[in-house]
């Protein structure tokens, strides 16, 4: 996918946070850290530093919903954060996104915390981050 492409998705999926466009895409793919996993009906991206893996963002397009794509694209970035040296990840995700924080939970990762008022609606209104953690020796992926 296209850094176009990555976007245009990435705006039919979100709202909050914001979608990203495609400079914020085309800078993240360019650095070296960074990784990107493709599904046809998704993808998600993720960097690497210094041992610790974040799983930046994962969009599946709102019609494939629900039938394993967000799951497969959630162990593949496990997988593949743990081939690049990770030996823990994190993420960060809107507290009213109760499908999103399923799908990691039913994957391994825990809540570990919050910053409160981090994501801003497009009507102006605060919502917290969750951050979840995973490490490679839990159970889940």
């Amino acid at each position: 996918m296209t850094p176009a492409e990555l976007a245009t998705l990435h705006a039919r999926c979100f709202t909050t946070p914001r979608p990203w466009g495609e400079a914020e895409f085309a800078e993240l793919l360019a650095s070296r850290f960074c990784f990107l996993l493709i599904e046809p009906e998704g993808f998600v991206l993720g960097r690497v530093i210094a041992g610790e893996a974040e799983l930046l963002t994962l969009a599946v397009a709102p019609e494939a919903r629900r039938h394993g794509s967000g799951r497969k694209l959630v162990e593949r970035f496990a997988e593949t954060a743990t081939q690049r040296g990770a030996d823990a990840a994190f993420l960060e995700v809107s507290a009213e996104n109760a499908p999103a924080r399923a799908l990691y939970a039913q994957a391994g990762w825990t809540e570990s915390g919050r910053r409160k008022g981090y994501y801003r609606t497009p009507e102006g209104c605060h919502i917290d981050a969750v951050i979840m953690t995973w490490a490679p020796d839990r159970p889940g992926v």
